[in-house]
Order: C-alpha cells, then structure tokens, then sequence
C-alpha cells in the first residue's frame, strides 16, 4: 500500500517539475537576455494584511507591445509569491482574489531582483437607477 502512494507521489512531482519548466521556456526571452528574481507582496489595501492565495498572472510584452505567453502565481500564507528567470523588459501583473478588485499593472524589470508590493482594494459599492438604495 505505501508503495503505491510513494510511486503516485513521484509521479506527481516529475509531472509538476515538467509543466513548471515547460511554463518557464514559453516566457524566456527569444535571445536569452538576463533574467532577474521578482517577488510580490499581495496585501489588503485596508487592513495592510497578507492576502494569501491570491493569483499573480505575469505576461511577458516583447519590444512591439505584444504580449507573449502566461505564468501563474499563487501567494502563500504571508501574501508572498516569488519566481526566478523573468526576462529583463515590460511585464504586464495582473493579481485576483476573491472578495477584492482585480488589480493590473505593467512593471520594467531592469535589474537581478525586483520587489513589487500589490494593496487589493474591496470592490466599490453598486449604485442603481432605479432607486437610492446601495446595493
């Protein structure tokens, strides 16, 4: 039985191992440039708390403005996520969570580590025409 489960385990794991990597190569740079280490701190705008879970969406944008390819991110419990290997250049973040604003910003990575630090917002009250009342 723990056989089975130790197997299972290490297939899980070349599995990941593989997407990671395969992820990692659709965001290099086509000349193979430097790269740098950036880390997010995703916190609540209000409270200053780490939102943990949240999903850092980056998009490489190649010198005529395209994006090109996608990488994830899940924030751990101390609203921290962090990845090695990103091309120098324009990255478009985005940050979602629920129960908060989707937060989207472009950032130049220009040196060896980068720090960018996201504040979510609460979503703004709704308004109706059709009577005063804030729903």
């Amino acid at each position: 039985m723990r056989v089975g489960w130790a197997i299972r385990t290490v297939s899980f794991v070349v599995v990941l191992t593989l997407a990671i990597g395969a992820t990692g190569r659709a965001f290099a740079q086509d000349d193979e440039g430097p790269t740098a280490s950036v880390h997010f701190v995703v916190t609540n705008d209000l409270s200053g708390k780490p939102v943990r879970n949240a999903q850092v969406v980056l998009h490489p944008v190649n010198r005529k403005g395209k994006v090109k390819g996608e990488l994830e991110l899940k924030t751990d419990m101390d609203g921290k996520a962090s990845i090695d290997g990103i091309p120098y250049g324009t990255v478009e973040v985005q940050v979602l969570a629920p129960g908060f604003q989707t937060y989207g910003a472009d950032y130049e990575v220009k040196q060896a580590a980068v720090e960018i630090t996201v504040k979510l917002k609460k979503p703004a009250g709704q308004y109706s025409v059709y009577g005063d009342e804030k729903k």
